[in-house]
């Protein structure tokens, strides 16, 4: 039996920094991003969802990561996606970067207090 747990944590290189964790993050998501943009058409929902998260990698890279703020940032995003979603005030667009910034903060805050 494989376990979720092994899955998840077997990509992840323990032995990197938190900056070096962003920065290939940070590569990973440029690329995808800008292989959505070039592919255009509904791929583009992809390119959206990415391309949110690069300034929240790029700042993490260089050092620039407040746990606080990130806190308070993914309480707001969070509540902003639950009413827009409820309301149905939502593009598909909008859905995509704001899941993309939740998913990025949240990503951060779990890899930083590991």
């Amino acid at each position: 039996m494989i376990k979720l747990k092994n899955i998840l944590s077997e990509d992840i290189d323990s032995n990197i920094t938190f900056e070096q964790f962003a920065s290939k993050r940070l590569e990973g998501a440029t690329k995808i991003s800008n292989d959505a943009k070039v592919k255009g058409g509904p791929a583009m929902l992809t390119h959206y969802h990415f391309v949110v998260k690069l300034p929240y990698y790029e700042n993490a890279s260089k050092g620039n990561f407040d746990i606080d703020g990130t806190k308070t940032l993914l309480d707001k995003k969070s509540k902003e996606f639950c009413e827009k979603i409820y309301s149905m005030s939502l593009s598909e667009i909008e859905f995509q970067k704001l899941v993309g910034e939740i998913e990025v903060l949240g990503e951060l805050l779990l890899h930083k207090n590991k």
